[in-house]
């Protein structure tokens, strides 16, 4: 799903017919109130959002209301300092008006599969590979360095069982600090905590495991 947020109606109805013929659902707001609101109720992978908008500006708007979610930056302000402004917080990608359709169909194909590829979601967790961050209904999880490695070697052998050798290996490597192996099962009670929902998978004397739903 992607929401688009801009006030320009000719410019707004134009890429909606155009997402809409390239089979992408889209929903659409005109104000950030609105974005907010269906943020809020509706799973979004990939914003579209304008910079300067009635009631507000969107790069505050990006810093305290997204957080996860690929977004390109739509705008007519084209200096340097607002393009790097727009990418050093966060932003996906950046075009400037007046823009090429085929230009940002272009690049939303690309986040969009590059973020199939290195998002996963399961239950109510989702975990991005490329920036190693853990979201509990899009509340960022506090994981401590190692915990957050623990998991994303889990992630990054999805369905496939990670033994607890290998991650007394892989902390050795990570640490230089030798590990025992009840220190394992206390790192995974403390993970499992965190995260509030038991998506890892015990195998007993074995190790363990997160399956994609």
């Amino acid at each position: 799903m992607i929401l688009l947020v801009e006030d320009n109606m000719k410019i707004a109805k134009g890429l909606i017919y155009a997402l809409k013929q390239n089979n992408y659902e889209v929903i659409y707001a005109s104000t950030l109130k609105e974005g907010k609101s269906k943020l809020e109720n509706e799973k979004i992978d990939l914003v579209i959002l304008d910079v300067s908008l009635p009631d507000g500006n969107g790069f505050t708007f990006f810093e305290e209301n997204i957080k996860g979610i690929k977004t390109i930056f739509l705008t007519a302000k084209d200096t340097e300092d607002d393009i790097v402004h727009g990418l050093e917080i966060g932003a996906s990608d950046y075009i400037t008006k007046p823009f090429s359709t085929r230009e940002l169909l272009a690049r939303i194909k690309r986040l969009l599969n590059d973020s199939r590829k290195n998002l996963f979601k399961i239950k109510d967790i989702e975990y991005d590979v490329n920036k190693m961050v853990v979201y509990k209904n899009k509340e960022e999880v506090n994981l401590s360095s190692l915990e957050l490695k623990i998991l994303n070697l889990l992630f990054t052998n999805i369905n496939k069982v990670v033994t607890r050798d290998s991650i007394i290996e892989h902390i050795w490597e990570w640490t230089g600090n030798d590990v025992y192996d009840n220190t394992i099962t206390v790192y995974m009670k403390r993970i499992r905590e965190k995260l509030g929902t038991d998506i890892i998978k015990t195998l007993k004397g074995i190790g363990y495991r997160i399956d994609n739903e």
